[in-house]
């Protein structure tokens, strides 16, 4: 069989349940068994001496793992059964997409914040995000759900869909296995601080070339010359050595302003602030946003199929 269609039909199928369907809430994740595991691993090793390299050993053994496990897998159905190996495959490019289920949260967010008020809001809004909501108000509650979405469109979309692209199903669970570390234990707290470190910078690696493609994406769809404009000015001046990007990119797309001062698990962060007309932003422009979330992944999946389709 050709190569090709090993890598397209999973790649074109699983874009097209998240499409369809999202993230079902009743449906077994192999994100849930990731997070059980990593859980499972702090709890034994995040203890008493050399705690940074205790979490370097767990981000290691998880990752080889993860990515040997599926490997095999892989190989394994290849040879014995290809109609399983595409329901497989399938499946897990499913699992591993984010797009409807990041659209779908962020229009709850925005519907509450409407139709709900204030309080709703905020409650749905910390669902999402790992900042405290408790005092945010409309515009605040807004921009975080703008600033989620254009970040996690890179961590839950394409990062996925470019580690597929260089390994398969294997570099597409591994990325996902160090994406849920990060999101568990890579922060700069008294718990984390050296036990998470290794997560943390190693989600920096996997995210470097993704948030670039998601930025490059994000402006070649809206045709926005002033969202390359906030990238240029304002994209390395995150924290993050890669969230600014997108971020950055949206916020020139809307003209608005993201950014400012908020608290993260107890602890005030500064972020610089980006662009400098503090509009307020409307309840319909989620819907430009969403376009654009879709924009890109169809963009990016086209993209990867018309690659390998002329291989």
């Amino acid at each position: 069989m050709e190569t090709y269609i090993i890598i397209i039909i999973p790649l074109l199928a699983g874009y097209l349940l998240d499409l369809i369907f999202g993230d079902p809430e009743g449906l077994p994740h192999p994100v849930r068994l990731f997070g059980s595991l990593i859980s499972f691993a702090e709890k034994q090793l995040n203890k008493g001496k050399f705690r940074f390299i205790k979490g370097m050993l767990m981000v290691l053994v998880l990752c080889s793992a993860t990515f040997f496990c599926f490997y095999f897998l892989i190989h394994f159905m290849l040879s014995h059964s290809v109609p399983v190996y595409f329901l497989f495959a399938t499946a897990f490019v499913y699992y591993a997409l984010a797009n409807k289920g990041l659209i779908a949260e962020g229009k709850q967010v925005f519907d509450a914040l409407k139709y709900q008020g204030l309080e709703a809001g905020r409650k749905r809004l910390s669902r999402i995000v790992g900042r405290d909501t408790s005092n945010l108000d409309s515009q605040q509650i807004r921009v975080a759900v703008l600033e989620t979405m254009s970040e996690n469109l890179s961590d839950g979309v394409i990062a996925p869909l470019f580690f597929y692209f260089i390994a398969g199903i294997p570099g597409m669970l591994t990325y996902k296995m160090i994406n849920t570390m990060d999101s568990m234990v890579g922060y700069r707290n008294d718990r984390y601080e050296y036990f998470g470190k290794f997560a943390a910078r190693l989600d920096d690696v996997a995210n470097f070339i993704p948030a670039r493609i998601t930025t490059i994406l994000m402006l070649l769809v809206t045709f926005s010359l002033r969202g390359w404009r906030f990238v240029l000015q304002y994209g390395h001046q995150h924290k993050s050595p890669n969230a600014g990007y997108p971020e950055a990119a949206l916020a020139g797309i809307l003209d608005v302003q993201f950014g400012g001062p908020n608290v993260y698990h107890g602890i005030l962060v500064d972020k610089p602030i980006i662009g400098s007309n503090n509009r307020e932003i409307k309840h319909e422009e989620f819907q430009t946003v969403s376009s654009i979330n879709q924009s890109v992944c169809l963009l990016m999946v086209l993209s990867m199929a018309i690659y390998f389709f002329q291989l």
